[in-house]
């Protein structure tokens, strides 16, 4: 029915653009969102010297956020990439995190995994299919495919990335399957789309094969240590500087390829051909291109964000992003696009980077919970059916008998919270409400925008500031500046360049793009931002 609801919203929209918050003269040809995965907002200001193309070109030419920030907790990347799609917070669009626990089939669900749909690949076996299915918000770019009749091409490593982005239609949506292949599914086209098809026979991703990873800038170029403490490299790599890709044969190729700007520089030319193929904003219309690049996240997991590597990618990064501009120029136009670039969250630090830092086990967690619940409730448990993250699920009337009993509420708290990395913990019960979205309470109000009923845990675990839930590498997903901070960034046609000290969210990018293009979101929490916007 949700899905029905949904398809209801956008005929009602196709048969008039709404009204829009400004008055636009002329729409622009082209629609482009980038996201750029892991990139925490200081990245702009602490690695500025690196950047000398299209980040450098946006940051410069266009309406920069200073301030730009997440306002929920699950900072992780499918809620990200769909809060910026949409215009939307987790606790309205429903993706609250890459995967959650799913109780009525007593399972882990992927948030884009659709066992109702089939994979359409390239050359790769079929199997289950990827689709925006549990996406409970419609994206800015199908309103603007049901509205503007506009051609919607997205495209990631990640399927989670590309489907957000189009939301639940687009002309051309994918991305890198789990097999190595590239795949969509029926959910967007029937088969293999032929251009695409011709493209991969001529541009396999094996090219890169025999590279080595190798600093773009000398040396002295990068802060800090090539090897610091906590790095976690490849398989065959070192922490250090050079990292071979190895033969196309090599069994770890993919992995390692998968950990370097190399697929970064490789999605960048996809997203030339889709232009160049399906004649994005060369036409009679306003076009949607989505291109999310994933390989921050790849490489600051395992190396951290003080890493060479994390430098190196993103001056790589940098260059890719400017050559993408140099060819929107060419093809559509300076004056005919308009740019939001954002990111879906930041990243902690490695704790063995940062002073009082450390990690904390969620086994362990999960042990004093059961040690503390099993006397007062009786039997032999387990009592958690599963953890997703930092959720926790309860087995099927364990919650409604803890909230029953305030004392053993107060001894669960009282036994977790005595963990060295844990700061506190919430109940569903206390941010399952609309008051609890504009608590004053910085921890419930996070919650909340994260909290979506029947399928957000029964507890939260919050760990300590630079606090770990992860044994290797370093991770994301709390409600701490490194990593809800992130780049707002907008640039190109009816955008006014300077920099901004007001606070802005990524929601606020979907919605003030809509204004642009004279389309309406049905129900966004972000706000149109007035001050990047050319006064007319």
């Amino acid at each position: 029915m949700k899905h029905v609801a949904l398809a209801l919203i956008l005929l009602l929209m196709a048969g008039s653009a709404g009204p829009s918050v400004r008055a636009q003269a002329v729409r622009p040809k082209l629609v482009v969102f980038i996201v750029v995965d892991q990139l925490r907002g200081d990245y702009l200001d602490e690695y500025e010297d690196l950047l000398k193309h299209g980040l450098k070109r946006l940051k410069s030419g266009g309406a920069w956020f200073r301030k730009g920030a997440y306002p929920y907790h699950g900072t992780t990347t499918c809620p990200g990439h769909v809060t910026i799609g949409t215009g939307t917070f987790p606790y309205k669009h429903g993706m609250i995190n890459n995967s959650w626990y799913e109780r009525e089939t007593e399972r882990a669900v992927n948030c884009t995994t659709d066992a109702d749909s089939l994979e359409v690949n390239y050359g790769v076996s079929a199997g289950a299919g990827e689709t925006a299915k549990r996406m409970m918000a419609p994206a800015l770019a199908e309103v603007m495919r049901a509205t503007l009749k506009s051609r919607v091409a997205t495209m990631s490593i990640k399927a989670r990335s590309a489907i957000a982005l189009a939301g639940h239609d687009g002309d051309f949506v994918s991305w890198l399957g789990d097999r190595g292949g590239w795949e969509t599914s029926n959910a967007y086209t029937k088969a293999p789309i032929p251009w695409f098809g011709a493209y991969l026979k001529g541009n396999p991703t094996s090219k890169d094969a025999d590279k080595v990873w190798e600093r773009a800038l000398p040396a002295d170029k990068y802060k800090f240590a090539d090897d610091l403490p906590g790095e976690r490299p490849g398989p065959g790599w070192t922490a250090s500087f050079p990292h071979p890709l190895g033969a196309a044969g090599d069994a770890a190729y993919m992995t390692r390829w998968l950990q370097s700007p190399f697929a970064d520089d490789y999605l960048e030319r996809v997203a030339e051909a889709a232009v160049d193929e399906m004649r994005l904003g060369m036409e009679d219309r306003t076009d949607f291109l989505g291109v999310s690049f994933s390989m921050m996240d790849a490489v600051g997991h395992g190396f951290g964000p003080r890493s060479h590597e994390v430098q190196d990618t993103l001056a790589r990064l940098d260059a890719s992003i400017g050559r993408l501009l140099d060819h929107l120029d060419k093809k559509v136009g300076a004056a005919n696009y308009v740019v939001a670039l954002s990111s879906d969250h930041g990243v902690a630090g490695m704790p063995e980077q940062v002073e009082g830092a450390g990690r904390q086990s969620m086994l362990a967690i999960r042990t004093a919970i059961e040690a503390t619940i099993k006397a007062p409730l009786g039997g032999e448990g387990p009592y958690i059916a599963a953890n997703s993250g930092a959720e926790i699920y309860f087995k099927p009337g364990v919650y409604d008998r803890i909230k029953a009993d305030p004392a053993l509420l107060k001894t669960i708290r009282t036994a977790v919270g005595a963990m060295s990395g844990v700061d506190r913990i919430v109940t569903s019960d206390e941010v399952a409400t609309p008051a609890a979205r504009a608590s004053k309470d910085k921890y419930i109000r996070a919650v909340a925008l994260s909290y979506f009923p029947g399928r957000s845990g029964d507890l939260f675990v919050i760990p300590k500031e630079n606090w770990l839930f992860t044994s290797l590498g370093t991770t994301h997903g709390t409600l701490y500046s490194y990593d809800q901070r992130v780049p707002v960034l907008l640039y190109g046609a009816g955008i006014r360049a300077g920099a901004h000290g007001d606070t802005a969210t990524p929601a606020d990018l979907a919605v003030t793009v809509a204004s642009l293009v004279g389309v309406t979101l049905p129900s966004p929490d972000g706000r149109v931002l007035t001050s990047a916007l050319k006064k007319r």
